[in-house]
């Protein structure tokens, strides 16, 4: 692989060039940053533990949820639109190799003694554990570089819902990568290691670790459950639904206008943090519990039915059961793709379980998504007694990087694409 397919020289290069200095001083001054596909640390991807990189749309949304997230929402702090989209390529390489199982450019060792190495080492020797990153750009981005009459109408500020409790520290961000894997080491390792290559450039505005998915996207898996014991996700939309998916998920041509052309093959994604009050919830009776969700806890039969994956008949239901006020049918089709996951972040300092749910969900518009679902179960959902959204951010997630040419988001910052 020559320099240039590697985005930049590699610092062995530059040493050559001018010495010691010039290498660090390339670093110190946050420049472009050597991406190769070198042997050393990581270990080679095995064929069942890769997702592709490249297609149509990004890996991450329609893909078989992993065990473990890390996502981080970061603030650009760049004004040089050049510098940037440098970033951008830079990012997408590093990427390419990581979910690979490859390491960031000459690794974690063997490299010069006296500068940090590419890459942070703590994923050597593991698989890439179906690694996936997905890139999404928030509104504020559009409010730089000149992108004003680039925001997509569907990508809508998020009005406030009652009983919203928000913290500013986990609210927004410019931008955001969502890391799912298998092994929680490989996210933070990818994260990580993105957070470095950015360095000067963004900066994390806020991150959160999860654990045990709270929905799937492959149909004959086990339905998942949240931390209150119910199955989640029952009816989400799976991978395989391409149907579906081009329904409700992706982005289409003929959505909008020629201003957000550049999201075809995108989606939209809303990213809460719901606390739960689990020492409430675990002192409430097993009737309540289920009366609340509309299912029975043990096989997540709706009510009044015997199999979790019976059609519901929502009168059967309290009028205001999560599922009965949830489901399609009550919303005039809305649907959307589930992806979340568990969290638990120690204590509140009262001795209560800092924990719940990050709830990430795609669709094709937050307009006639998330936002019109959520102003219906914020009114009217049972299960408010027993949670609070704490953190709120909304993305547009960009088509998927092509081949080995493209890069994130190269649709909305070239004026040939």
């Amino acid at each position: 692989m020559t320099e240039n397919e590697r985005g930049g020289p590699s610092r062995r290069a530059l040493i050559g060039w001018g010495g010691a200095g010039l290498a660090l001083g390339a670093a110190a001054a946050g420049g472009g940053v050597a991406l190769s596909e070198g042997s050393l640390g990581l270990a080679s991807a095995a064929p069942d533990h890769a997702v592709a990189f490249h297609g149509t749309h990004q890996a991450g949304i329609a893909t078989p949820v992993q065990d473990r997230l890390h996502f981080a929402a970061f603030d650009v702090k760049t004004e040089n639109r050049a510098e940037f989209v440098q970033l951008l390529k830079d990012w997408t390489a590093a990427a390419r190799l990581m979910t690979a199982g490859k390491p960031v450019g000459e690794g974690a060792y063997g490299g010069l003694a006296e500068a940090p190495p590419d890459d942070t080492g703590e994923a050597l020797g593991l698989s890439p554990s179906r690694l996936t990153l997905t890139v999404g750009f928030g509104p504020s981005l559009f409010e730089r570089f000149g992108l004003a009459d680039r925001r997509p109408a569907a990508l809508a500020d998020l009005p406030k819902f009652p009983g919203d409790n928000l913290d500013a520290a986990r609210t927004g961000g410019d931008l955001c990568v969502q890391a799912c894997a298998d092994d929680p080491q490989v996210a933070v390792h990818a994260i990580r290691n993105l957070a470095r290559v950015g360095f000067g450039k963004v900066a994390v505005r806020w991150s959160q670790l999860g654990f045990g998915k709270t929905s799937s996207t492959t149909p004959d898996a086990q339905t998942p459950r949240n931390l209150m014991g119910f199955k989640d996700g029952t009816r989400n939309i799976a991978g395989t639904e391409t149907a579906r998916l081009d329904q409700h998920v992706w982005v289409s041509a003929s959505d909008g206008d020629a201003k957000s052309a550049w999201m075809t093959g995108g989606s939209y994604l809303v990213a809460r943090r719901i606390r739960m009050n689990i020492e409430t919830w675990d002192r409430t009776s097993l009737q309540e519990q289920e009366d609340v969700f509309g299912r029975d806890k043990g096989e997540g039969a709706p009510a009044g039915k015997a199999k979790e994956h019976d059609a519901p008949f929502l009168k059967a239901m309290k009028p205001d059961a999560h599922v009965r006020l949830a489901h399609p049918d009550s919303n005039d089709g809305i649907t959307i793709l589930r992806r979340g996951y568990s969290f638990t972040d120690g204590t509140d300092g009262l001795g209560r379980l800092d924990a719940g749910l990050f709830f990430l969900a795609y669709q094709r518009d937050v307009r006639e998504g998330f936002i019109p679902l959520q102003r219906r179960l914020a009114a009217h959902d049972a299960l408010n007694e027993y949670i609070q959204h704490v953190g709120s951010a909304v993305f547009a997630v960009p088509p998927g990087v092509r081949d080995s040419h493209d890069w994130w988001g190269r649709a909305l910052f070239s004026k040939e694409a």
